[in-house]
């Protein structure tokens, strides 16, 4: 079994005995949309330490997608509960890339698959070399904004 998957179910005992809601309730969803991961497709399997930080990306992606709505829409108390989750589920991710990290992996990736000038052209040859190095550590829109401002297309 998954060391990371083991660590989520261990974390959620001591939360549960420790009454912490919001992580408890946090950690339930994450456990079970790891589940939900599991048994999808035509065969259930057993997700790596690195499948499990995608399903905790997404999951973190979406807490912070509801937060903004709910901020934008005037509901500070939904946003704020988004925003403790996310912050739970971000425990259990990598260290996230800062914003010069993330461009010199573009700028990397530019000059290896010698992009430099072909502008929109080469951004799916960027983005396929760059995705794989930040998997987990930044927000592929942040990444993608990079690759266009380096291209030059905006």
């Amino acid at each position: 079994m998954s060391q990371l998957k083991d660590r989520l179910r261990a974390d959620l005992t001591t939360a549960i005995k420790s009454r912490d809601e919001v992580r408890s309730s946090t950690l339930r969803m994450v456990l079970s949309a790891i589940t939900n991961a599991e048994v999808a497709g035509k065969q259930a399997r057993e997700l790596s330490d690195d499948d499990i930080i995608g399903v905790l990306s997404t999951e973190a992606k979406k807490r912070r997608e509801a937060a903004t709505a709910f901020a934008d829409g005037g509901r500070a108390e939904m946003a704020a509960k988004e925003v403790a989750e996310a912050a739970v589920i971000a425990d259990y991710l990598p260290a996230q890339l800062s914003e010069q990290e993330i461009a010199d992996l573009v700028t990397a990736a530019i000059a290896q698959v010698g992009a430099a000038g072909e502008g929109m052209k080469a951004m799916g040859k960027v983005m396929g070399v760059v995705t794989p190095q930040v998997k987990g550590r930044a927000d592929g829109g942040a990444v993608a904004a990079e690759v266009r401002r380096q291209l030059g297309v905006s």
